[in-house]
């Protein structure tokens, strides 16, 4: 290894071996891959990439003076809202018997000002609508998700500050109730 931590060509294909061993050993545990490509490698001042992700989706991913794509961060807060809504609706639906018809997580943060520009606060909003939903249902719901299931947040919390607030929207009686 280098003195600046980076690893030469023979360095790195021993490290990945060593890696894909160890997932080998693990292959009753689900890993999650990744791999990005820079799309015009023949032009020197682009930064576009194609992400290929485990499962074989594709997306680009690009920087604000390009625009073809999000930043990588917002990919981030993005995985956040996702994987919070995806406990979120299946906690309501299926053990709180909660009628949701609609569902909406806005995910809102703030970037520490130097390198690496880490998350320092989050704040994630939950608005449910439906036919009488119990906000009750609507908190406890959310509150397994922060504590139990969001990997997403779990990796955040460690870092940023998350806050949650929620609002619930019954269609019935149009009133809204909250957190």
């Amino acid at each position: 290894m280098s003195s600046s931590g980076l690893l030469a060509a023979d360095e790195t294909k021993t490290i990945w071996n060593e890696f894909w061993k160890l997932g080998e050993a693990r292959a009753n545990v689900p890993g999650i891959r990744a791999r990005v490509m820079l799309t015009q490698p023949a032009l020197p001042n682009q930064r576009q990439f194609v992400v290929e992700t485990g499962s074989g989706h594709h997306l680009l991913v690009d920087d604000t003076a390009g625009g073809t794509g999000p930043k990588p961060i917002e990919l981030v807060a993005a995985a956040l809202a996702g994987c919070t809504a995806f406990d979120v609706i299946t906690i309501l639906r299926g053990k709180k018997r909660q009628d949701v018809t609609g569902y909406e997580v806005r995910v809102e943060a703030e970037q520490a000002e130097r390198p690496p520009q880490a998350f320092v606060a989050v704040r994630i909003h939950h608005i449910v609508t439906g036919r009488d939903v119990d906000p009750a249902a609507v908190g406890e719901a959310i509150h397994i998700s922060e504590e139990k299931y969001c990997s997403v947040e779990a990796m955040l919390k460690h870092n940023a500050v998350v806050r949650t607030t929620f609002e619930v929207i019954n269609e019935n009686t149009a009133s809204a109730a909250g957190s």
